[in-house]
């Protein structure tokens, strides 16, 4: 008759610790970093276990077009672990991204877009110095798994996507405009004219003019299809000095503020956050990062030129900051821009007019 073992105390104990050791090893959230270009990009898969291991696979490069996603999916699904989801952490870099995003969420992935500023400074605080495709791979996918998210990445309506190309489109065309002016201007006042060059100049400048004209009745027409984004930015559009195209250019720039959960990060995202040289003795002069969309900037500064005159709230906080560096007339104008930014986000936000 076989003897039955009595479990004693020490194996009760050693079975305590194996189960412990067995749930400290497992798998807490992976993630994929992947670092994006024009024309290709690197991924890398992190697993983060209970017990705090971390394991980091080799970097793999594809290409920025469909065959590459193909590929990218096969290899990630080769990686990645099927006990529990994983997520997709990529940057906001340009629109380089879109198109690997949108293949993602046509898969039901779980993708996160971050914008290039917090990328940069959760790398800082790794103590990481080295910047290449490789290593912002593994710094990403680190990111994902050690970091919370609130929210991921959604597809964007596809107005915003329609709006920001119209509103491109109708800021370069301003652009040429003015460089043509400038050269027919020019040609005129010089000592020997040619005036079949002064006509065809003249001929393109009409050109584009009836190109803006039309660029003009295609926002217009796009945006009054939509009820809800036609209220918004009519409610917007109580800010004194704030022009349509200015709002218009700033909602398609940010699709409808969709990135950006807060007004620091907004303000990060368009280059307009403050950056301070002062330590000890070295002290340097305080500037804007203009690491950002360049766009919103440059929609924004006229409208802060003129509320600096116009808007009378907006003209008491110009003439105290000017008044403290009458040097830098232009920081007030950058500060009106920063706040002009932030108030356009707030009414967008709460659904609220402009009210004095």
């Amino acid at each position: 008759m076989r003897k039955l073992r009595v479990k004693t105390k020490r194996d009760s104990g050693l079975y305590l610790l194996f189960l412990k050791l067995r749930i400290m090893d497992k798998l807490f959230k992976q993630c994929i970093g992947i670092d994006i270009s024009k024309d290709k990009f690197t991924a890398c898969v992190s697993k983060h276990y209970i017990s705090d291991r971390q394991n980091v696979s080799d970097v793999e490069e594809f290409e920025n077009n469909k065959t590459g996603f193909n590929q990218f999916v096969r290899w990630s699904r080769k990686n990645l672990s099927k006990e529990i989801p994983a997520l997709y952490l990529m940057e906001a870099t340009g629109v380089y991204y879109e198109s690997l995003a949108y293949h993602l969420h046509k898969l039901k992935e779980k993708i996160i877009v971050v914008l290039p500023n917090k990328a940069k400074y959760y790398a800082r605080s790794l103590n990481i110095k080295t910047k290449n495709d490789i290593v912002d791979a593994k710094v990403l996918a680190t990111m994902g798994c050690r970091q919370f998210f609130k929210c991921f990445w959604e597809a964007p309506k596809p107005i915003y996507m329609q709006l920001r190309t119209l509103t491109r489109f109708y800021s370069d065309l301003q652009k040429q405009k003015t460089v043509f002016n400038n050269h027919i201007e020019s040609l005129k006042h010089s000592g020997e004219q040619v005036i079949s060059v002064i006509k065809a100049y003249e001929k393109l400048s009409k050109e584009i003019e009836k190109s803006i004209e039309a660029c003009l009745s295609d926002i217009e027409k796009l945006i009054k299809s939509d009820s809800e984004l036609c209220g918004k930015i009519e409610k917007i559009g109580t800010i004194k000095g704030v022009g349509f195209i200015t709002i218009v250019t700033i909602i398609a720039e940010t699709k409808g503020f969709k990135l950006t959960t807060s007004r620091k990060q907004l303000a990060s995202y368009a280059g307009l956050d403050v950056v301070e040289r002062q330590s000890g003795i070295v002290s340097g002069k305080t500037k804007i990062s203009k690491k950002g969309n360049s766009r919103i900037r440059a929609a924004l500064y006229f409208p802060a030129v003129a509320a600096s005159v116009h808007n009378k709230e907006l003209r008491e906080d110009y003439l105290r900051i000017v008044e403290k560096n009458p040097k830098y007339k232009k920081i007030g104008v950058t500060a009106l821009q920063r706040k002009l930014l932030l108030l356009i986000y707030t009414l967008w936000k709460n659904g609220e007019t402009f009210k004095t």
